[in-house]
């Protein structure tokens, strides 16, 4: 299977994958899903949101156990983030039939779509719209940077656009979902811990800094007389770093865009996103609001007027207590297993569906903590320790 996938949106240059949402190469991830789904003769469907899902049991009986992450990618992404889950998925369920178990609840295997927000700026908009954060109102109004809306996109790869908004029936069907994804950091790696289980996702959010000034020539423009945003959205970069620090959170300006964007102009916008992450919601606040006060002074001393925009926002994440306290359970059974329970920065298909069913994580050991980059990593031992351990949690889930 990791074969087969690994091809898929893999960019010759920097080696990283551009698997963005309803795209060309996003339908062949699809396609390999609903074959991997079809070759063991499971039932797939694809949701109103264009999500997939590949059932073995009754889909309508309710009380399922699921398990699946997403297929698509950031841009040059790395191999595991996403696809490690669903491939883990497959193999897991390879594992309970070795087993011969038998399952006493149905058993669905999931691809979200578009959970990195790569394509329209938005992460988990898949799983946002199952749940009900997300509108078909707003959804529609997501745009690419090249100026397609999601609706266009979705139509122009085979999906109704229309018939995207809240699934609380499907989510009705399910009594549990666990998801694995390689750890996006280094903490199992500096415990020992081939895996680990999930106790929190930290509060985290993305804003958009517009500075706008004046554009003219770079060459025949004192510096006394210049309005140029590029000034003070360098010094709020740096800005957000000391933040970030003093606060023991994380902030990165990643993402930037640049009007008119010639080397002899001088900007007249520099626009700016902001992603912030914090343990707790006072630490998230404190780190955003000095960033806001920081950059506001900055384009007040340089002449710029600046707009802050909140484009996205998610609360801190606890997983379901009593899932995880089995899930727990169940690895340590005849072993005497401590598995390691951490929390993390990153956001996850998980941490949206939480407020409406128990959801838990597994994470497998990422030796360099490197992620959202081709330097991604996890062993092959891991990995299939990952397969083995979620194969025991679906055992003890859906087989008792």
């Amino acid at each position: 299977m990791w074969r087969e996938l690994l091809p898929l949106g893999r960019h010759p240059g920097s080696g990283g994958y551009r698997r963005f949402a309803w795209t060309a190469v996003d339908g062949e991830c699809r396609a390999w899903f609903e074959d991997q789904a079809r070759s063991r003769g499971l039932t797939h469907e694809v949701d109103r949101n264009g999500n997939q899902w590949a059932w073995l049991g009754d889909p309508t009986a309710g009380n399922a156990v699921v398990t699946g992450s997403h297929l698509d990618s950031v841009p040059d992404g790395g191999a595991f983030d996403g696809p490690l889950g669903v491939v883990s998925a497959f193999a897991a369920l390879d594992e309970l039939r070795r087993r011969d178990a038998r399952l006493t609840r149905p058993l669905a295997i999931v691809n979200f779509g578009d959970e990195e927000g790569a394509r329209f700026g938005l992460a988990c908009v898949g799983s946002r719209l199952t749940a009900g954060q997300l509108t078909r109102t707003q959804a529609h109004l997501l745009t690419d940077g090249d100026g397609v809306t999601l609706p266009r996109a979705m139509e122009a790869a085979g999906y109704d656009p229309d018939a995207i908004g809240p699934d609380p029936e499907r989510l009705a069907r399910i009594g549990a979902f666990v998801e694995l994804h390689v750890e996006q950091g280094r903490a199992l790696d500096l415990s020992g811990d081939r895996f680990g289980l999930a106790s929190a996702i930290w509060p985290h959010g993305r804003w958009r800094f517009d500075f706008r000034g004046e554009a003219n020539h770079a060459g025949t423009t004192r510096l006394a007389d210049r309005h140029d945003p590029m000034l003070s959205y360098a010094e709020t970069v740096l800005a957000a770093r000391r933040e970030a620090e003093l606060a023991g959170a994380v902030a990165t300006f990643g993402k930037i865009a640049v009007e008119p964007n010639g080397v002899n102009a001088i900007p007249s916008l520099v626009r700016g996103w902001l992603d912030s992450r914090a343990e707790d919601q006072a630490g998230l606040d404190t780190v955003v609001d000095g960033i806001e006060k920081a950059a506001r002074g900055y384009a007040d001393a340089h002449g710029i007027d600046l707009d802050i925009v909140r484009e996205s926002y998610t609360p801190v994440v606890e997983f379901d207590h009593a899932l995880r306290d089995e899930l727990a359970r169940i690895l340590g059974t005849d072993t005497d297993l401590t598995v390691p329970v951490l929390g993390t920065g990153a956001g996850h298909d998980a941490g949206i569906l939480s407020g409406s069913i128990p959801t838990a994580m597994l994470f497998v050991r990422n030796p360099t903590g490197v992620s959202h980059s081709p330097a991604e990593s996890a062993s092959e031992d891991d990995c299939v320790a990952g397969v083995l351990a979620l194969a025991d949690v679906l055992e003890g889930l859906a087989c008792r």
